[in-house]
């Protein structure tokens, strides 16, 4: 069994990390420039790789508990190729999120020097959300294993949807939390330098910076739905699904100011985010059946589908940017 030292100990982490990275690195409301973002990204990767590291050793070891899950007992090589691959299949579903977030910033026209701080106050509620929802998770496929066909058949309707998206409103102000707020608190057009809340007329107001990032906590929670039991078919094992996903989480803000001005040149990821979750949905409903594919197999379509996707929305922008260049010149 695992200790609760190993949970204490990874809460505690991350709470240090991100009071750094706010206290520390972002005390200053700004906006993140290209080489800072791109070494934060690298910086958090790093970090996920080191803990990686730990993992290994804590497994192969059995520390603390750690390895010994009476479902799936394992060592420390395969604790740590299922970490990774469950950090990047984390990674890679929630680049559909940075598409999200840029539309709910755009619409609410939240200045770049705040969106930071709205990211960083939206990990907390992820904490608790997928800590939840992971629980509960493990705790109902072990007790009844037909649930692998039901979170195997969502993750193919998810699929689905994503290939053919139909008619979706983006109009921010039409959102059911959107609502919700205004019903019950006025909603100020004040930013006041970033703050939640702001005093206007004599009356405690929501900022737009409160309603985006209820807007953002909500639309996580809808990602949730899906990458949190496509996680499953890659391990069962509470803290290695815990963990790979909230690094994945952490890593996710920096990686939004490195990709936020250049979202629109990968288009294609799209399509390898949809092979992705139909390969994972079809792996899950095997699950049952006793048919595995094997984690490094898993591994290496994930990574193969993601460099597919990105090298074809690059290629496919190429020769779109010469044919403009042309016609300036011409």
């Amino acid at each position: 069994m695992i200790s609760p030292v190993v949970w204490i100990s990874f809460i505690a982490l991350v709470m240090a990390l991100m009071a750094i990275d706010l206290g520390v690195f972002n005390q200053r409301a700004h906006v993140p420039s290209a080489k800072e973002a791109i070494l934060s990204t690298i910086g958090w990767v790093l970090l996920a790789m080191g803990f990686n590291l730990f993992i290994y050793f804590a497994y192969e070891n059995q520390w603390l508990g750690l390895g010994t899950y009476t479902h799936e007992p394992m060592g420390g090589r395969v604790a740590a190729l299922k970490f990774f691959t469950g950090y990047l299949l984390e990674e890679s579903l929630s680049i559909d999120n940075l598409f999200v977030m840029a539309l709910v910033f755009s619409q609410f026209r939240v200045p770049k020097k705040y969106q930071h701080r709205i990211l960083f106050w939206g990990i907390l509620g992820v904490l608790v959300f997928r800590g939840i929802l992971i629980g509960l998770g493990i705790a109902l496929v072990h007790q009844f294993s037909w649930l692998f066909y039901i979170f195997g058949g969502l993750l193919l309707y998810s699929a689905y949807k994503m290939l053919n998206p139909g008619a979706e409103d983006d109009n921010i102000d039409k959102r059911s939390v959107v609502r919700l707020i205004r019903r019950f608190y006025p909603v100020s057009n004040n930013y006041d330098h970033g703050h939640f809340f702001t005093i206007e007329q004599g009356r405690r107001a929501v900022t737009p910076m409160f309603v985006a990032l209820m807007v953002i906590e909500t639309t996580d929670i809808l990602f949730a739905f899906d990458s949190v039991p496509a996680v499953f078919s890659i391990t069962t094992d509470p803290f290695l699904v815990f963990s790979s996903n909230i690094f994945a989480i952490l890593g996710l803000r920096s990686l939004y100011f490195v990709l936020a001005n250049v979202l629109d040149r990968f288009e294609h990821l799209r399509y390898s985010l949809i092979a992705i979750l139909f390969f994972i949905g079809v792996k899950m409903i095997l699950i049952p059946l006793k048919t595995h594919i094997p984690i490094g197999w898993s591994l290496g379509v994930i990574g193969v589908m993601l460099l597919a996707g990105i090298a074809v929305s690059l290629l496919k922008k190429q020769p779109e940017t010469e044919v403009k260049s042309e016609v300036v010149e011409g």
